[in-house]
C-alpha cells in the first residue's frame, strides 16, 4: 500500500489534474446530451433491430458500450480519488521518486487482457455471423456503383434499375457488390450493414428485412469517398410485402408502358421483297404503336403519401441554368427526338430498340421513379428539363454532357453550339420520359 501511495503522490504532483473544471464540463456535456438523445427522429440511425445484420451488430455495441462503461467508471474514480487524496497542498514535500511497482504494473497488464477477451469473442462471433453465406433463396442483387450513381441488377427477375431499390419483407437479401470504376461503399443505415465496393473484387452482404419495415422509405448512400460528387451517391431503398414486390417485378421485367417504338430502316433487297418487307414492318409498327396507345396495367409503386420527408431529395438546380417558362411538352415528339439525340448512346428503355445504351442508368421506368441525377434531385419535370440540359452544372463531374443549346459543356470544355436541343425539344424529351411508366 506505502508503495501505491508513493505512485499516486507521483501521479498528482504531475499536476495533470490541478482542479475539477475538465471534470465539471465533461458533466455538463453529458447531460446536455442526455437531455437532448431523444428530442427527434433519426432518419439514418442504425440503433434498431430491423435485419438480423443489424441486430447482430447493435447488440455488439451494447456490450462493447457496456464494458467500456464499466472502465470508464472505474478510472475516473480512481482519477477523482488521486486528485482529492493525494492533490498539492501547501508545504507538503516533493513525492519521492520509486523505480516501479512489480505487482501493480501486473495487474494493469492483466486486467485489460481480460477486459479485451471480453471484447473479443463477441466481436469475432459477429464478425463470421456478418461473414457468412446467405441462405439459398435469398433474393439476389447486384449492387453495381459507378461515379456517380448506383445500378441495381435483380438477376433472378431479369430486372436492370437505377437509384431506387425495392426489397420485400421477410425474405433474405444477397447484394454482390461491384464497382465499375473506382471504391464505394454500399450502406443502408436503417437495415444494418456497411460493405465497400472494391476493384476487381466481389464482395457480399445479405440480410433480411423484419416484417415491421414493410412500407418503408429508407436513404442509402455511399460512404467511401470515391470523387467530387461522393457526397451525391445517394439512393433510396423501399421495403414492401412479398405481394407488392411480386407485382413491382413483373411489371418492371416488361418495356415501359408508354411502349415507344421508331421505325428502323430497312435493308436493301429486290422490289417484290422489299414492297413485302416494308409491308410486314410496317405492320409491326403499326401493330406495336396500336398496343402502346392501349391502356396497361402498371405494377406496384411505392405511394408517395408513405414516403418518409427525409426520403425526397431536396436539392434545387443552380440558378444558372435558365429555361424558358411557360413550355409544354409532348411525348411523342420527345421520344423521336430521345431516339435520334445522343441519349441512346448511353441510356437503355425497353421498348424502344434504338435505345440500347449501357453506359448510363436504365431508363425503362423512369417515369415512376421519384428522383433523378443519383437521387440528388426529385423527379419533378422543373428539375428534369434542367438535367437534360446542363447535368454537369447540377452535379459536378456527371460524366453527362450538357445537351442544351447555349449551355457550356465540360467535356468538351466550350458552348454546345452543334447538336445541342432546344428548349422545346429538352421539354419535349422530358415529357416522354416521365411518360414511362
Amino acid at each position: 500500500m506505502a508503495s501505491f501511495s508513493r505512485f499516486c503522490r507521483i501521479f498528482a504532483g504531475a499536476q495533470m489534474f490541478r482542479g475539477l473544471v475538465p471534470v465539471a464540463r465533461t458533466a455538463v456535456l453529458l447531460l446536455a446530451v442526455a437531455a437532448t438523445a431523444g428530442a427527434q427522429q433519426y432518419p439514418n440511425t442504425s440503433f434498431n433491430y430491423t435485419t438480423e445484420m443489424n441486430e447482430a451488430v447493435t447488440h455488439l455495441w451494447d456490450q462493447l458500450l457496456f464494458w467500456a462503461t464499466i472502465v470508464f467508471v472505474i478510472v475516473e474514480i480512481g482519477i477523482l480519488y488521486i486528485v482529492f487524496k493525494f492533490k498539492a497542498r501547501p508545504n507538503s514535500p516533493d513525492p519521492k521518486h520509486v523505480h516501479g511497482n512489480t505487482a501493480l504494473e501486473i495487474a494493469w497488464t492483466a486486467i485489460p487482457a481480460v477486459i479485451l477477451a471480453f471484447i473479443a469473442v463477441p466481436t469475432v462471433k459477429t464478425i463470421f455471423m456478418t461473414q457468412a453465406k446467405a441462405p439459398a433463396n435469398a433474393l439476389q442483387v447486384e449492387v453495381i456503383g459507378h461515379q456517380w450513381w448506383w445500378e441495381f441488377r435483380y438477376p433472378q427477375y431479369g430486372i436492370t434499375t437505377a437509384t431506387e431499390l425495392y426489397l420485400p419483407v421477410g425474405r433474405p437479401v444477397n447484394f454482390k457488390l461491384n464497382t465499375k470504376d473506382v471504391l464505394h461503399s454500399f450502406w443502408i443505415p436503417r437495415l444494418g450493414g456497411k460493405r465497400d465496393l472494391i476493384s476487381n473484387r466481389t464482395n457480399y452482404l445479405w440480410m433480411t428485412p423484419r416484417d415491421s419495415m414493410a412500407m418503408k422509405s429508407l436513404n442509402g448512400s455511399c460512404n467511401e469517398y470515391c470523387g467530387s460528387s461522393h457526397a451525391n451517391m445517394k439512393f433510396r431503398a423501399f421495403t414492401v410485402t412479398p405481394e407488392q414486390f411480386a407485382s413491382w417485378a413483373a411489371h418492371q421485367r416488361g418495356p415501359a408502358v408508354y411502349g415507344a417504338v421508331t421505325p428502323q430502316s430497312v435493308p436493301a433487297a429486290t422490289p417484290a421483297a422489299a414492297g413485302a418487307a416494308a409491308t410486314t414492318r410496317s405492320g409491326q409498327i403499326g401493330a406495336a404503336l396500336a398496343d402502346a396507345a392501349a391502356p396497361a396495367p402498371v405494377g406496384f409503386i411505392f405511394p408517395r403519401e408513405k414516403l418518409d420527408p427525409s426520403s425526397l431529395p431536396s436539392a434545387t438546380p443552380p440558378s444558372s441554368i435558365g429555361f424558358t417558362a411557360g413550355l409544354a411538352g409532348d411525348a411523342e415528339r420527345g421520344q423521336k427526338v430521345y431516339s435520334r439525340s445522343s441519349c441512346i448512346g448511353c441510356h437503355k428503355v425497353s421498348g424502344n430498340p434504338m435505345s440500347a445504351g449501357v453506359i448510363g442508368p436504365n431508363l425503362t421506368h423512369f417515369g415512376s421513379r421519384y428522383s433523378l441525377g443519383g437521387s440528388l434531385y426529385e423527379n419533378t419535370t422543373e428539375n428534369l428539363v434542367r438535367w437534360i440540359k446542363n447535368a454537369p452544372a447540377m452535379k459536378p463531374g456527371s460524366l453527362m454532357p450538357a445537351i442544351g443549346n447555349g449551355e457550356y459543356n465540360p467535356a468538351i470544355k466550350a458552348k454546345v453550339t452543334m447538336g445541342g436541343l432546344s428548349d422545346q425539344q429538352i421539354a419535349d424529351v422530358a415529357a416522354y420520359l416521365q411518360a414511362l411508366k
